[in-house]
């Protein structure tokens, strides 16, 4: 192995801070850094300071080592750091959590040789494998197989991928190992013999042509070949291309029309000579992959019956299916994202020029931040991610009610941003509820939506309550709040739907005893007007005799618009009910029912003001306007309602309807425009009777 005063100073460094450990066999613990060393030097060729990071990583993971820029370099340190963040991930579920691991990994591999690194340390435990307990052993062919072998494969990294996959499978599936490997050292020499027939009649043919070429031979790899026993549910002697033969031709690469002919050309020896199976042929070079790959595969059969799979290709076409971007990890179908590519770009560049500074290499994607719950369980977050966007991911409720968290053993607020690697444990209170504010402390879609989703409910239960509450204050004050007054008041105040303004008195940011002063206030300036009602008394054209209780205005609904009086808006008289006028200051008289909710106050307070009122003798071809309010347990019977009201000299005006979560009914208030009380109680009698209609009422 290399050795440089580098090397030579970091194992020494290594072997000290080692000097009391051992291997499961007993062995000096030095002799694992000592074997991927040689990995990473002899198999992969990558420089010293990544061999010295190796004996590092170790020496400061278990040795307590540490490792100081001022004496390593920030190129080493870089590549220990990340080594030892990989060491520490313990997947709680790696089936299932493969693809996030393997994000992390790439995470924390700020160099993109630190992945490299990690795969020749996995290498060297496949190797030796054998002296782990039972258990661990297990667990790490599992890690292999879902995690590592799928990144040796991204990498190029072939030799150390196969060699990976034939030992999980001599350890996972032990008889299957031993069946086809044992098949393949028994058919050995049946295959040097095959191979020296299949290729003897062709080549005299190349020559003549004078066409130049390699032959590249292959035997497929155990476990190469159990996947496909597997998928094709065959047995060993059913798959096809357990040998394999592949042409590249030598041309100019300049001239791709000369190539396709020359694979055609060497295509119709092979099919001339042998039986093809045309069902098998793959023509990729007159039509690429999408990815770029580009070859002709057919499988051809003997006179002995024996199949063998051909690829046909020119040294341009093989160059770039081995090293460039159709690489085989791309045309084999194995999953990446696009993120990943310019990072897996920088590691290849990276092994085929091991010397050069890779400071200004692309760095792993940066777009996500991957988080740890106190038992293991991996979280991906967008990055910015604070401590509120980890609860609400792990569920809606630990995240309403989250008050802070401990992360990494110290406690931290909801607005903490998390980092790569943090193990997060969150703190919740049972009287703890989303704000407004919480929506400037998350980034992820999810927290966001569940924010307002968790406001929602919880400002619809506060309404529920703060309307009762002002229902019992309201009558425990004998007073009365009209739904005119109501609007106007909740608009004052600057609340701009009934549900905010209920939610505001449940959780007390609105006072209640204000509604009960604004209601007073209300009847003050009533009362400020008894000046100016008499003025109008004593105006012979605009009043008559007012004093005198004999005085009677008689109503006529044709002029219902008229300066003289009009109807109140609280109680909404029809022609036919039981009426009185009361005076007013600006807008003459007021017509009221007697049942209206104002009227005994009107009546107790002001009876100087009070006009005795009757109907003309006969209803007029005028309308009024009038309220009914009804709840129904079935909101589709608004149209069983508009139906009945059809039915009579009645029309809706408008309708709206409200949702009562608490015993899952609705309110539909109605406006309707009537000739007449007896009209009115026409349609009130019917909506009374009316499958689904519970309640009915007029305002």
């Amino acid at each position: 192995m290399t050795t440089t005063p580098l090397i030579e100073k970091a194992r020494a460094a290594a072997a000290e801070a080692l000097k009391d450990f051992t291997r499961h066999d007993g062995t000096p613990f030095i002799g694992h850094p000592d074997a991927v060393a040689a990995i990473v030097d002899q198999e992969i060729g990558l420089p010293e300071e990544c061999i010295a990071a190796v004996y590092l990583h170790e020496a400061s993971r278990m040795g307590g080592l540490e490792v100081k820029e001022a004496e390593w370099g920030g190129a080493i340190c870089t590549l220990v750091d990340g080594l030892n963040k990989i060491a520490t991930i313990k997947p709680k579920d790696t089936r299932l959590e493969a693809e996030n691991y393997k994000k992390l990994i790439i995470q924390y591999s700020a160099d993109p040789r630190v992945t490299v690194l990690k795969l020749a340390d996995r290498l060297e435990v496949m190797r030796n494998l054998k002296m782990f307990p039972k258990a661990s052993r297990d667990g790490k062919i599992l890690e292999t197989l879902l995690l590592y072998i799928p990144l040796a494969h991204q990498l190029g990294l072939y030799n150390m991928k196969q060699e990976m996959e034939d030992i999980y499978l001599k350890y996972a599936q032990p008889e299957e190992y031993r069946l086809i490997t044992n098949k393949l050292k028994a058919g050995e020499k049946d295959r040097e013999k095959l191979m020296a027939e299949f290729i003897e009649p062709l080549k005299s043919r190349l020559d003549a042509e004078g066409i130049q070429y390699k032959l590249k031979v292959r035997t497929k790899a155990a476990y190469s070949i159990w996947q496909k026993m597997q998928k094709q549910k065959v047995p060993f002697e059913g798959v096809y291309d357990v040998f394999a033969m592949r042409f590249v031709i030598e041309c100019d690469g300049e001239n791709h029309q000369l190539e396709k002919d020359l694979c055609w050309r060497v295509y119709s020896f092979v099919t001339e000579e042998y039986e093809p199976d045309t069902k098998r042929l793959r023509d990729w070079v007159t039509n690429p992959k999408p990815n770029g790959y580009e070859s002709l595969h057919i499988t051809v059969k003997n006179k002995d019956g024996a199949y063998i799979e051909v690829q046909i290709r020119t040294q341009r076409m093989d160059d770039i299916a081995e090293n460039g971007f159709a690489s085989h990890w791309s045309y084999k179908g194995i999953k990446r994202e696009e993120t990943m590519a310019n990072w897996l770009t920088s590691v290849r560049y990276a092994l085929e020029h091991p010397h050069e500074n890779t400071e200004d290499l692309p760095q792993p994607p940066s777009k996500e931040i991957f988080v740890f719950t106190p038992t293991g369980e991996l979280r991906i977050l967008s990055a910015g991610a604070t401590v509120l966007d980890f609860a609400f991911g792990i569920h809606t409720n630990i995240g309403a009610h989250c008050v802070g968290a401990r992360v990494n053993g110290k406690a931290v607020s909801i607005k903490e941003k998390l980092s790569t690697g943090d193990v997060v444990e969150i703190l919740t209170a049972k009287n703890q509820h989303p704000t407004q504010d919480w929506m400037n402390w998350v980034v992820t879609s999810k927290a966001r939506a569940k924010i307002k989703q968790a406001m929602a409910v919880l400002e619809q239960a506060r309404a529920i309550d703060g309307k009762e509450l002002l229902e019992r204050r309201l009558k425990n004050w004998k007073l009365e709040l009209p739904d005119a007054m109501l609007t106007e008041f909740r608009t004052k105040m600057g609340y701009p739907s009934l549900t905010g303004f209920y939610a505001a008195v449940g959780e007390g940011t609105l006072d209640v005893n204000s509604i009960k002063d604004y209601i007073l206030g209300e009847e003050q300036r009533h009362a400020q007007s008894v000046e100016a009602a008499e003025a109008v008394q004593a105006s012979a054209k605009a009043q008559r005799h007012y004093e005198s209780k004999d005085d009677i205005l008689v109503l006529n609904a044709k002029n219902v618009k008229g300066i003289e009086y009009k109807m109140a808006k609280c109680c909404n008289p029809v022609f036919g009910d039981d009426v009185f006028g009361f005076v007013t200051r600006e807008e003459g008289i007021k017509i009221h029912r007697i049942t209206c909710p104002n009227a005994a106050r009107l009546l107790d307070l002001y009876p100087y003001r009070i006009q005795k009122v009757k109907w003309a003798d006969s209803p007029s071809s005028g309308s009024f306007q009038v309220t009914v309010k009804v709840i129904t347990d079935e909101e589709s019977a608004i149209s069983r309602m508009l139906e009945i009201i059809g039915q009579f000299k009645a029309s809706v005006r408008s309708f709206t309807v409200t949702d009562i979560p608490r015993n899952g009914t609705h309110e539909i208030t109605l406006k309707l425009s009537v000739p007449s009380n007896l009209e009115l109680d026409k349609v009130l009698s019917q909506l009374r009777v009316a499958k689904h209609i519970l309640k009915v009422t007029r305002s």
